[in-house]
Formats: structure tokens, C-alpha cells, sequence
């Protein structure tokens, strides 16, 4: 089947829609429907701020959506992917008790289970079966809080839809939970070309057993439908005839799924309805809402969430996706609905697409932001306003408008993205937000803006980024004392500067900025700064076309002088213990298996890596370079017996080379790779050792990481730079 017409912009209203609905019903997870009445009444809007929470957080309902279908591009977008395929997935994005799911136990998660499984050897669909694990387990809510990416790189054929679903689910999932997910991507699949709810109901059933317990809830809840008006005495009889206390486990498929499609049944085609009796009606409501919204955002578009109250605007754009690959982790809407469009074409052969030439901010999709946000500082706070307008674009057909009001000497305007953890998160609950900056020193930043030809009088504008930097000078010592310092440790954020212009009325400018030395701190922000030209009081606006980087940096991933929290959060951490306080560089801890300390971003691909490693008693030790996970590698590794191999890690581990040095324990050795298309180099304290030419499944690119295997050891600074 051909791609729809409207595909993308659909894609994005999914994506939207999922966020919108995770965001919504996150706050007040697991309340019963009684205390949701009483302290909340019905949820027609966030109620975040009512429970003392941020809205946007980590959740393992946007996480594991946007992960797991990374398993299509890593396996060549091929529709021959298998479970086990999708189970690799899992090990090499997640970070064990980390990141994503929700690390609730052996036998108690049903997520946690199959991790456990695949870690021990366990392929999946065994990892997920109910012959491994029971039926309890297996037939919790999982296989379908995960589902949405799969049926979005189906439009319109709801069979390929399911069948992916079921592939997908049985790596942790099997019976009914397997059921309820195929369900759900099915709609979801068909709702690109079919609007009518009865139809998506009956495409989907269809493709599910008629003797499962999914297909009977679906079918008593539209029987019901057709007698009983009152969606509150509806979800009565559900909890009555489908509720927990017929299901063991923490969380069962069966109630929940059922509340979904009560919700779709009551909901009249609203989005904000359907998803107030989703929320409302409790249960795990986030799973619910999250699942909700997607569907009615690829059904109804972007129109049907903007029928209602605004739900982008506090949004923004704005999610987390925690894992191994550290530098996706701060992204955005229309970043991941790109990621899924692109599968999407890939799975129908044709070309990717990439809105102008491929900048990473673009605002191409009616109403996105990107993350884009006014700068909230004392100096600049109440001067701008944004809006996503069509036009003023030599590269597309929108822009992001800026909107500046009386900006005077002292008063400026700034606009920003994140690049790193922001400094506002707060109580993110229990999924942790791994990341590292997506923005390094040696990158060069350009950007596209064009003034508005009716403001009155020219203003001064250039880039800018702010670094984390903490207050003080921090002693690098052993002990309790130096941790506690440095938990206790503020991170200030610091601005840096790029070159300035000034843009007259009507007037376009493309900036092009390399990214100075930061000296080790992290990169938080990205942003464009506004002022007044001499003798003006400024008001108007600028219009931002696209904004992007791209290069090898050229960076020390070393403590910075002024040492505080932010710093060791860059690193995505892969090990079981690390101090970053250590005096000599970083020191490693890793009892059993191997672990990487990992920075950097995806889209890395020619460069140098290079740092001073001492090995204590470990399996291995030494650096990565192309890191895309925990098992996705090229790996420059000191072992017992006075080896050093380079290792590609891909499915397993492959030793390309190996030679005999004699290096002993305790010993510091300086190591270095270079990858430069499919060539791999090594050396060791200046000795080249190795060049080789990978060309069987060659990893393109990625991050750099420090890799220990059972055992200890330190690292020093480490350098990354283009290659010579």
C-alpha cells in the first residue's frame, strides 16, 4: 500500500498525541477512580502543577515506544526483523536498572522478567512466554503501553501492523497482553485511512483469536455501548466484570485495555473527551492516555487536538528518551516523528526525507516548536513571545516567529533549546533521565533567520549556548567527603557568545558559528539572543528559519576546573559504580559482565578517540569508539595475559585484531582509535598496532564510551578530535 498524502504531518499528530496523553495522566498513576473524583474531578486538563510535578518527564511509556522500534533502521529496515532481533534491541539501548522500564523485580515486572531472560542467554519470543514465565506475568499491560511506533511504520495496513505488534510484545508478552497490543496497532495502522470507529474496531478483531478474553471485553463494551449512555456507569460495569480483582499481577492487560476502548466508545470522536474518561476513570492511566491520545492524533490529525484546549503550547515539543545512546536522549516531536517517517518510507523503499538539507530544527510541521522556549532568566524574562508561522523560509515553507517587545539597553530577547539535562527538571519519579549534550565544542552551528520587513528599526542578534559550570572550585579528593561535595554542588548556567549582526527590516542573515572550547562543561543550551541596535527601543520580529550543527568535535570530555554535578551526568552511565571525583580522572567499578561509560551523539562518524587507562584487576579494559549501546561497538580493550585486542561488538563480540604487549595490572597505558569510514586504527602509548577494514555490517557511527569487564580501573581524560 502506498503512503498516504498526509502521512508525516499524521505521524506527527501521533506523536503529539502520545506525549500529550502520557503527560496527562502520568500525574496521578495507579489512583483509584474514587480518590481521582475526590481530590482531582474529571481530568480535562494537566493537573501536573496541582500534584506538585513537572509535566515533562521521563516516562517508560515514551521511552520504550521510541527505543524498541530502533530495532527496524539497526537491522536494515527489514520487515524479515524477528523477535530475537527485537530482543538485542532491548539489551543494547537499555541500561540495566537505568533506564526505561520499570525495574520492578524478577516475577513482579513483567519487563524486568524479560530482561533477566535475555540477559541470561533466554532469545526472545521464549524471553516473554508464558511457558517461561506464567500467565500472569506474561499477560500484564506492557505489549501494548510500547506499541504505537510499530502501527505508525503501517499506515494504512493493519495487518503488517499486528503482525510486528506480536513480534515486538513477545519479547517480554504473550497471550492476552499480545492480543490487546495487536489491537491497538491495528487501529492505530488503519486510522490513517479510516476514520470510522466501528470499522477500526471491526479490522482489528479481526486479526485477534475470537475466543480471547481481548476480543470478548471489546465486544461486551460496544454491546454495552449501544444500551447505556452514561460512560461513568459503563466504566462501573467494566470494573464490575473486567476489573483487577479478577486478574492477579501488578498491572493486567485486560481492565486496562477495556478502559481504553470504553473511552474510544464514550469519547464522541473528542480528543479532549476521550481522553477525560480515560484519565478520569483511573487505573494505569498514563499506559491508557498514552495509547489514546496516539490514536486519536493519527485519526483526527493535528486539527482534532487543537479543537479543544491548547495542549502544545506547555508541551512544546518536549521528551526524554533515556537509554545507552545518550546523545538522543533530549530531542523532540518532530525529531522522533522523523525517525518514524523514515522507517515508515524505508519499509516502502523510498528515500528519507530531511526538511531543509537536513537541519536538526525546522519547524516544517504547523505549530512546532522544536523545544523552543524564551529564555527564562531574570534579564530577559516577559520580552518574547514564539509562534510557528508559514513563510519567511528560503529553505521550506515555515519558520519559528520571534516575537520581541520593547527590548532596551539591559533588555534583550533569547530563545533557547535544550541540548542536555535542563536545570528545572525536578522530581522526575522513578525512571531516571540518562543523557549526554547533543551539542559539543568544535561543532559549528549555523542558522537561517530572516527580520520582519515591517519592523521599524534593525536589532543586533547572535547564537549563543550556555554551559553548566558550578559554583567554587571543587578539591578532587578520596572519600565520603569529596561524594557529598560533590552531590551538594550548584551548576550555574554560563553563556557563550557567537559573532554578531545586525539584521535591518526585511533583511536575511545566515550564521555560522564554531563552537569554542568549553573547557569540559557541558553544553546545556542552544540559543539567539536580540538586542536593540544603539539608540533604538526595539519591537517586532525575527523570524527563525532552521537552526543545526554537524562536525567532528574537537573536545577534552575531561573534569572541568570548576567540578560540579552536571559534568558526571553527561557521562550515560553503563557501569555498576563510577567515581567522578576521583583525583586521578575517573575511577570504574564493574562486577560482572562488561559496562561503558558513554558520551557523545549518533551522528559522530570520522574521528580520534583517545585516553590514559590503568587497569587494575578487570577482563578488560580500554575505550570504544562508534558506540551506539551497550552491545553495539568498536572496542580498543587491555586484557589478562598482556593482550590488547580490538573487538567490534554487533550480535555478540568479534575480535578483529590482536597483539602481545605485555602490559601488566596497575600499569597506565595511553590508548587511541581512529575510525574513518570503514577503517579502524589502534595505538598504544604511540605505537600503532592495528589498521583494519570493516565491511561486514560496519557501524556508521556514534558516541565514545570507557569500557571495563569485571573489574576495576581508571581513566584519565578523554580527548575526541577530528582525524589528522
Amino acid at each position: 500500500m502506498s503512503l498516504p498524502q498526509d502521512y508525516a504531518e499524521r505521524v506527527y499528530a501521533g506523536v503529539l498525541g502520545k506525549l500529550i496523553g502520557v503527560y496527562l495522566g502520568r500525574p496521578f498513576e495507579g489512583w483509584p477512580y474514587q480518590r481521582i473524583i475526590s481530590e482531582l474531578g474529571e481530568i480535562n486538563y494537566y493537573v501536573h502543577e496541582k500534584c506538585g510535578l513537572p509535566l515533562v518527564v521521563t516516562d517508560d511509556d515514551i521511552s520504550g515506544t521510541f527505543t524498541f522500534l530502533r530495532a527496524l533502521p539497526d537491522y536494515g529496515n527489514s520487515l524479515d526483523l524477528t523477535p530475537a532481533q527485537i530482543g538485542q534491541t532491548w539489551l543494547n539501548y537499555l541500561i540495566e536498572k537505568r533506564t526505561i522500564l520499570w525495574w520492578g523485580g524478577l516475577g513482579n515486572s513483567t519487563e524486568h522478567t524479560a530482561y533477566q531472560r535475555l540477559k541470561s542467554g533466554l532469545k526472545a519470543p521464549a524471553s516473554g512466554s508464558i511457558a517461561t514465565n506464567g500467565n500472569t506475568v506474561a499477560e500484564q499491560i506492557g505489549a501494548q503501553i510500547f506499541i504505537d511506533g510499530w502501527a505508525m511504520v503501517s499506515p494504512g495496513d493493519p495487518e503488517q501492523a499486528a503482525d510486528l505488534a506480536r513480534r515486538a510484545g513477545s519479547v517480554s508478552h504473550d497471550g492476552e497482553a499480545v492480543y490487546g497490543a495487536q489491537v491497538i496497532a491495528a487501529m492505530e495502522a488503519q486510522a490513517f485511512v479510516e476514520s470510522d470507529l466501528g470499522k477500526l474496531l471491526d479490522t482489528a478483531t479481526g486479526l485477534i483469536p475470537a475466543s480471547s478474553t481481548i476480543y470478548r471485553v471489546i465486544s461486551d463494551l460496544r454491546d454495552l455501548r449501544t444500551k447505556e449512555p452514561s460512560w461513568t456507569k459503563a466504566r462501573d460495569w467494566l470494573e464490575e466484570h473486567y476489573g483487577y480483582q479478577h486478574y492477579q499481577g501488578v498491572c493486567h492487560m485486560v481492565p486496562n485495555h477495556g478502559l481504553i476502548v470504553l473511552s474510544l466508545l464514550y469519547g464522541e470522536d473528542d480528543f479532549q473527551k476521550t481522553l477525560m474518561i480515560c484519565n478520569t476513570s483511573g487505573w494505569d492511566t498514563d499506559c491508557n492516555s498514552g495509547n489514546v491520545g496516539c490514536l486519536m492524533g493519527i485519526k483526527n490529525g493535528l486539527a482534532g487536538i487543537e479543537a479543544g484546549p491548547d495542549w502544545r503550547g506547555p508541551v512544546a515539543d518536549r521528551l526524554y528518551i533515556p537509554t545507552a545512546d545518550g546523545g538522543r536522549a533530549i530531542t523532540d516531536a518532530v525529531t522522533e516523528a522523523y525517525h518514524i517517517i523514515n522507517i515508515g518510507r524505508a519499509l516502502q523503499g523510498q528515500p528519507p526525507l530531511a526538511p531543509k538539507a537536513g537541519a536538526r530544527y525546522h519547524f516544517e510541521f504547523p505549530g512546532a516548536v522544536q523545544g523552543f522556549m524564551p529564555e527564562d532568566s531574570i534579564e530577559v524574562k516577559g520580552t518574547t513571545a514564539i509562534e510557528n508561522v508559514a513563510g519567511h523560509s528560503a529553505k521550506g515553507t515555515r519558520s519559528l516567529a520571534i516575537r520581541y517587545n520593547r527590548l532596551a539597553p539591559g533588555r534583550v530577547s533569547r530563545v533557547m533549546t535544550h541540548t542536555f539535562i535542563p536545570s528545572n527538571t525536578g522530581d522526575l519519579g522513578h525512571y531516571d533521565l540518562l543523557a549526554s549534550p547533543s551539542l559539543y565544542s568544535g561543532q559549528t552551528v549555523t542558522a537561517g533567520l530572516q527580520a520582519d520587513a515591517a519592523n521599524a528599526e534593525p536589532v543586533r542578534v547572535r547564537l549563543y549556548v550556555r554551559v553548566y559550570e558550578a559554583a567554587g572550585t571543587a578539591k578532587f579528593s578520596v572519600g565520603p567527603e569529596a561524594l557529598k561535595a560533590m552531590a551538594q554542588a550548584v551548576d550555574a548556567l554560563v553563556p557563550l557568545y557567537g559573532p554578531e549582526a545586525t539584521l535591518a527590516p526585511g533583511a536575511r542573515q545566515e550564521f555560522s558559528w564554531t563552537v569554542p572550547e568549553t573547557e569540559g562543561r557541558p553544553i546545556a543550551e542552544v540559543g539567539l539572543e536580540i538586542a536593540p541596535a544603539a539608540g533604538f527601543v526595539a519591537q517586532g520580529s525575527v523570524y527563525l528559519d532552521y537552526l543545526t550543527w554537524g562536525g567532528t568535535p574537537n573536545v577534552r570530555l575531561g573534569k572541568p576546573a570548576k567540578f560540579g554535578k552536571m559534568w558526571s551526568l553527561a557521562w550515560a552511565n553503563g557501569v555498576d559504580d563510577w567515581w567522578a571525583w576521583w583525583p586521578f580522572g575517573v575511577r570504574l567499578m564493574q562486577n560482572e559482565g562488561t559496562g561503558l561509560l558513554i558520551q557523545g551523539t549518533r551522528e559522530w562518524a570520522d574521528y580520534q578517540v583517545s585516553a590514559r587507562v590503568t587497569p587494575h584487576l578487570s577482563a578488560s579494559a580500554g575505550i570504544g569508539a562508534r558506540v551506539q549501546g551497550m552491545r553495539r561497538y568498536y572496542g580498543l580493550l587491555l586484557r589478562p595475559g598482556g593482550k590488547v585486542c580490538l573487538v567490534k561488538a554487533l550480535d555478540g563480540e568479534k575480535v578483529l585484531a590482536e597483539a602481545q604487549i605485555g602490559w601488566a595490572f596497575d600499569e597506565s597505558h595511553e590508548l587511541r582509535l581512529v575510525v574513518e569510514g570503514q577503517r579502524i586504527a589502534a595505538w598504544v602509548d604511540g605505537t600503532r598496532l592495528f589498521e583494519v577494514e570493516d565491511t561486514d555490517r560496519p557501524l556508521q557511527g556514534g558516541a565514545v564510551a570507557v569500557i571495563l569487564e569485571a573489574g576495576t580501573m581508571e581513566c584519565g581524560d578523554v580527548f575526541v578530535k577530528p582525524v589528522a
